[in-house]
């Protein structure tokens, strides 16, 4: 069985006939039982599609800009996904991306601090931004939905009102002269060359967040949490889960990411816009979507996220390099979260019905 099903899992009766880990299953009932399934179906057609109307699409150069088209999105596609499988949404998490570059970027001008001062203060804020998300849906018990649209409308007029009262404009100043910029844009904003290739060092970013995000999935109490409380958080209140601790802690790991975001954000432009973000968090909730996480909760994996942000990294590029009309991508998105949604309900009633 998959950690995605343990909190619903029940002891079988005693006995070799009735155990259920010793039961055999074949290797395509396992896949049957992966949330990411349908992603990466659907990322191997769009990848051949792409392949087949553009070439461009296939040169290493393209490829290398597909993958960091697909890491902005990544990057903030893992964390939502857990918070998906934890039942919640976070829709301040686009908006949040500029807040963090703002506060840092602001931080920095006004107080002709070294860069790294203004990025560790955003690191702060931007936590605290997630805590409050957090304590306010377990103790208002709103639906979040609620919570993270007030949060949303709150942190797009800060951005707008403190930029435009600090600065007088709609944009930070640069910072690009000041002390540990360039360390700072080593770490959030540099690429490296890899067989002539440049590589976005988002993209290292994003493989990390991966990685870590499926570890604690699949390997620490803390995903069994995240799993139990998606699925049914009264049960797993009942028998001992900290599910308020949990919510908190996964309403953080999404401003750690907005964090990490934002200032790639900062130290690639120098300067940020405060209106940005706006909507970008649709593109987070979608990528988590069409990688398997249920809307409901419960299910769903980082992998699979990252898949789904991967099949948008080559949609948004592909279309380009395909010479398509642009406006078409948003039709796209609607298609892959719509086709990918009944997809996935199909895969999840199949595994439930050959558990």
């Amino acid at each position: 069985m998959s950690t995605a099903d343990a909190p619903t899992r029940q002891p079988a009766p005693s006995g070799g006939a009735g155990d259920e880990r010793l039961v055999h299953r074949s290797l395509a009932r396992r896949l049957m039982s992966r949330p990411e399934l349908g992603s990466v179906v659907g990322a191997i057609a769009v990848f051949v599609l792409f392949s087949l109307v553009a070439e461009p699409f296939l040169r290493p150069a393209s490829l290398s800009t597909v993958l960091y088209a697909s890491s902005t999105i990544g990057i903030m596609a893992v964390p939502v996904a857990l918070l998906m499988i934890g039942g919640e949404f976070d829709l301040s998490a686009g908006v949040m991306v500029v807040s963090s570059a703002l506060i840092s970027s602001m931080f920095s001008y006004q107080m002709t601090a070294n860069t790294w001062v203004g990025v560790g203060v955003s690191l702060l804020v931007t936590l605290a931004i997630g805590v409050l998300n957090g304590v306010l849906l377990t103790r208002t018990k709103l639906p979040s939905f609620v919570i993270t649209l007030g949060t949303f409308f709150m942190l797009t007029g800060l951005n707008l009102g403190f930029t435009k009262l600090i600065s007088g404009t709609v944009s930070t100043k640069s910072i690009a002269d000041m002390e540990g910029f360039d360390s700072a844009r080593a770490v959030f904003a540099s690429h490296l060359t890899i067989g002539g290739v440049d590589i976005q060092i988002t993209i290292v970013w994003w493989l990390v967040l991966v990685a870590l995000a499926t570890w604690i999935l699949l390997r620490t109490r803390a995903g069994n949490w995240i799993f139990a409380v998606g699925g049914n958080a009264d049960a797993a209140r009942a028998v001992g889960v900290p599910v308020t601790r949990t919510r908190i802690g996964l309403y953080m790991g999404v401003a750690f990411a907005a964090w990490i975001s934002g200032q790639h954000l900062l130290f690639s432009y120098d300067a940020i816009q405060s209106g940005d973000g706006v909507g970008n968090e649709f593109l987070y909730i979608i990528a988590a979507a069409v990688g398997g996480c249920l809307m409901t909760g419960g299910f769903g994996s980082a992998i699979g996220a990252a898949v789904g942000a991967f099949i948008f990294g080559m949609a948004s590029k592909g279309i380009v390099y395909a010479q398509w009309n642009p406006d078409w991508y948003k039709f796209f998105l609607g298609g892959m979260l719509l086709l990918a949604t009944l997809l996935n309900a199909w895969v999840r009633k199949r595994a439930e019905d050959k558990s």
